[in-house]
């Protein structure tokens, strides 16, 4: 980036939104604001105190995901075992039960009461009219993806309607894992663990914008993990950079590849998908009844035909979102370099659900569906549940058909709601793949359950079609199919068939726990993601000198007889520039009135690359630095003072700081994206 003067920015003329309506932010505050000294632009310093890492005796990394979490944990001093956590009491049957259903219940006190299978039985075991009171909630990470405007404010709606924050929600099943995961280590260690002993990894999607991703890191203040004073003891972690982690470890018996022609483990290519991937879960479940891995210290096979600059996709399938990340890797150490920003959406396997949901409000009625949830909330939770373990079963070779229990409160309320039966019903919609049984279930045919499957699916094709597309990407080697929905046949068979002649197609045999176990590793060592796309521009405000004809005439200030142009975005990273992990960029300023006593330099984001002015569109504000500019008594100050500011980059969060160089102050700010 070249140097610019401190009289102009690199805004040429241009249509400018209309400001009658939005008055300056540099006007209002009556502040004079600050202008670039020149030459200022310093960047790529590495701070050097990056790699100094606090010691802790344990990484604890929480899953926290849409549909099921769990918890894994090594011992630093052994980081070649992780332990994943002890089964989870009352799991379902035909479900692996290493997670915990990310389900909460509160009493009708709004205290929480329990997290998990346990949430979930005690609130299906109320009495209908008791149910009414609790406030039982599922799958509200969603919430974090789906709202634009999140704040520390924002609520979520329980099963019986009654709305909550969300910060407390999220803090109190955050902190049901600290509980458990201490306990735990107590119990192993045979003496108290304390909670300054460790440091947790909580991982996100990557694609969260920075919001949510800030406010997990808030909701894990709240529930005690760590502090804003100490805030190094809790790392973000992004579930694809952990999955790709874990990946790199991985031997071949550890996996199956879905795209060799060859046979795996001894079974072929039609096999792995529906028998040989029976016959590996069999190998796990024989398995599992040790909970610690061992994760070699060496790079796994896979890996070890890689070379230097290799590329390889992770795609991770979870029960909210797919997030799809580009790495590359680099050796000789096989430190990951992210090379396209990631990408994705809401298609996860929720997808599925809300196609059932759909199916059902055709049966029987969207009126009839809407008061059932409100009226019969754990009956609900019930047909839910029904239909989860069905939806496992389905595969693409599959012929017959798949039943789904009614609870018997549906027949029942769907009499009284309509006056006729359920049975009736279905005879009078034109669904024809969805028979009634006399045994009280909905028979689906296979066609009808991969019908359900279908949107979400070709939306995750779709979307990894794209990313094909992008030149980045075009020679890929491998593509790991990794998180909770990558376990579905039918998404296996369509990622093969869409791809499998591009790129190998891997899936780890643990699929679930991929993330999890890739989290540890990546607390044992943060700095092994050397290279991160930065997700967004950032800059400050600053006055620039006024230029007849180059800026807008609204933008004109005058103070002191001096003209300036006010609001212009000081760009210090631009949206998908690579930046290296603690990667600095500097830059000086000095105040536009040189009697100024408090500087304040504000901090802006845009997802646009192209911003010239903090009044564009989509630019939003997401930091302050106040500096107190009085210096120490008997001091000469100089007349031209030099503001030093430095933003951190390349971590999964950013930091900056301003300095006072004259005088030695400085401040920091963690940008804040919750509260402006």
């Amino acid at each position: 980036m070249a140097d610019k003067e401190a009289g102009g920015s690199d805004a040429g003329p241009r249509e400018m939104a209309p400001t009658s309506a939005y008055s300056s932010p540099a006007r209002s505050l009556g502040d004079t604001g600050i202008t670039p000294l020149s030459p200022s632009h310093t960047v790529n310093d590495a701070d050097p105190n990056v790699s100094e890492q606090q010691t802790f005796l344990v990484v604890v990394a929480v899953d926290f995901g849409t549909t099921s979490s769990g918890y894994a944990y090594s011992f630093t001093k052994e980081p070649e075992c992780i332990h994943v956590m002890r089964r989870w009491e009352g799991g379902d049957p035909g479900v692996s039960n290493q997670k915990t259903p990310t389900t909460i219940l509160l009493t009708p006190e709004r205290k929480f009461h329990s997290f998990g299978y346990a949430a979930r039985d005690f609130y299906h075991d109320l009495d209908p009219n008791e149910a009414k009171q609790w406030l039982y909630l599922e799958k509200f990470k969603m919430k974090l993806h789906t709202t634009g405007d999140l704040t520390m404010d924002t609520d979520l709606t329980a099963a019986n309607g009654k709305k909550i924050k969300a910060l407390e929600i999220f803090a109190y099943a955050l902190r049901y894992f600290k509980e458990q995961a201490l306990k735990e280590l107590s119990d192993q260690t045979g003496s108290e663990f304390e909670n300054s002993d460790v440091r947790w990894v909580i991982t996100v999607p990557a694609i969260w914008k920075q919001p949510a991703k800030q406010f997990m890191r808030q909701a894990a203040y709240q529930a005690g993990l760590a502090s804003p004073e100490n805030s190094e003891q809790l790392i973000i972690a992004l579930e694809p950079e952990a999955a790709s982690i874990y990946c790199r470890k991985l031997r071949l018996h550890q996996m199956i590849e879905l795209s060799s022609k060859a046979a795996v483990n001894g079974y072929s290519a039609s096999d792995t998908v529906g028998a040989g991937f029976a016959q590996a879960k069999e190998h796990i479940r024989r398995n599992r009844q040790s909970r610690t891995f061992l994760v070699e210290n060496v790079i796994g096979e896979i890996w070890s035909e890689l070379e230097e600059g290799d590329k390889y996709v992770v795609v991770d399938s979870g029960g909210g979102t797919v997030d799809l990340t580009v790495h590359q890797i680099r050796l000789p150490e096989g430190h990951l370099k992210e090379l396209y920003k990631a990408t994705g959406g809401p298609y996860g396997s929720l997808g599925v659900d809300y196609e059932f949901e759909k199916l059902l409000c055709k049966i029987f009625g969207e009126d009839f569906i809407e008061q059932f949830k409100i009226k019969r909330p754990a009956a609900w939770v019930d047909l839910m549940i029904a239909f989860e373990s069905r939806k496992r079963a389905a595969a693409p070779d599959r012929t017959n058909p798949l039943n789904i229990t009614l609870p018997f409160s549906f027949i029942d309320y769907y009499k009284k709601f309509r006056g006729h039966s359920v049975e009736h019903a279905l005879r009078k919609s034109n669904v024809d793949f969805v028979k009634w049984s006399s045994q009280g279930m909905l028979r689906m045919s296979p066609d009808a359950m991969n019908a359900l499957f279908k949107p979400t699916i070709d939306s995750i094709i779709e979307h990894l079609r794209d990313l094909f597309q992008k030149p980045e990407v075009s020679t890929v080697k491998f593509l790991f199919l990794v998180g909770g929905f990558a376990e579905a046949p039918l998404l296996q068979q369509a990622v093969q068939a869409a791809f499998g002649d591009k790129c190998r197609i891997i899936i780890p045999q643990d699929v679930g726990l991929t993330i999890l176990k890739g989290a540890v590793l990546f607390g044992l060592d943060p700095t092994v993601i050397k290279v991160r796309r930065s997700p967004l521009t950032y800059g400050v405000g600053v006055l620039n000198r006024y230029v007849e004809g180059k800026h807008p005439p609204e933008k004109l200030l005058v103070k002191d007889g001096t003209r300036w142009c006010t609001d212009v975005f000081d760009k210090f990273i631009s949206a998908d520039q690579s930046v290296a992990l603690g990667e600095l960029v500097k830059r000086s300023y000095t105040p536009a009135k040189p009697s100024q006593l408090v500087i304040v330099i504000n901090i802006y984001s845009s997802e646009l690359d192209n911003v010239s002015f903090i009044t564009d569109p989509g630019v939003k504000k997401c930091g302050t630095l106040r500096l107190d500019l009085t210096g120490a008594s008997g001091t000469a100050v100089p007349t031209r003072r030099e503001i030093q500011t430095l933003m951190q980059f390349g971590d999964t969060e950013i930091k900056a700081t301003a300095v006072d160089i004259a005088t030695s102050k400085s401040v920091r700010v963690g940008i804040d994206f919750l509260n402006y």
